[in-house]
């Protein structure tokens, strides 16, 4: 988004006003708020955050990142570097190299876990539990790491034996 006062330099400050029921948005660069007189600036430099967190070793070199484009939508990695968005759900798959360290780092994961009640019963969280081992013995199936998958398999049958138990024992 560019600013709306120079109309030249990207907006990194944001400002929404509501005024007689109308909603007035507001877009500055750095530059612009500073001479405006807010002490609005932007907290960090996004192209800073991926390169401080990328750190994508000998595999991926500058000239080949800068190379790399959605075949959907002709993103490039370097766009998605400057913007911070991704421009489709396929540039997912075409930087998927690049992006699942840098969501590793940042998520501690590249699985979604969802969330459980707290306060969920045993059982309700073993069935969640079960349906993730499920979904995830598939995909290891898939790709072709079996040894993992009887690992997952034993733990489904784990839990399934125990669901069985619990599901006979008489409710108080």
């Amino acid at each position: 988004m560019v600013c709306n006062v120079c109309g030249q330099n990207e907006a990194t400050i944001h400002l929404t006003e509501i005024l007689n029921n109308q909603m007035v948005e507001i877009h500055l660069c750095e530059t612009c708020a500073e001479q405006k007189g807010t002490e609005f600036k932007a907290h960090f430099d996004f192209n800073k955050l991926l390169a401080s967190l990328g750190e994508f070793g000998e595999e991926f070199k500058a000239e080949q990142v800068s190379k790399i484009v959605c075949k959907q939508c002709g993103m490039s990695y370097e766009e998605f570097g400057r913007t911070g968005r991704l421009g489709c759900s396929n540039c997912y798959q075409a930087f998927e190299k690049l992006l699942m360290p840098l969501i590793k780092r940042v998520q501690r994961d590249v699985r979604h876990q969802g969330k459980a009640p707290q306060k969920a019963p045993a059982d309700t969280k073993q069935t969640l539990e079960l349906r993730d081992l499920q979904e995830r013995l598939k995909k290891s199936i898939q790709s072709e790491t079996f040894e993992e998958a009887a690992k997952i398999r034993d733990r489904i049958q784990e839990l399934e034996s125990k669901l069985k138990k619990e599901s006979k024992k008489p409710k108080s």
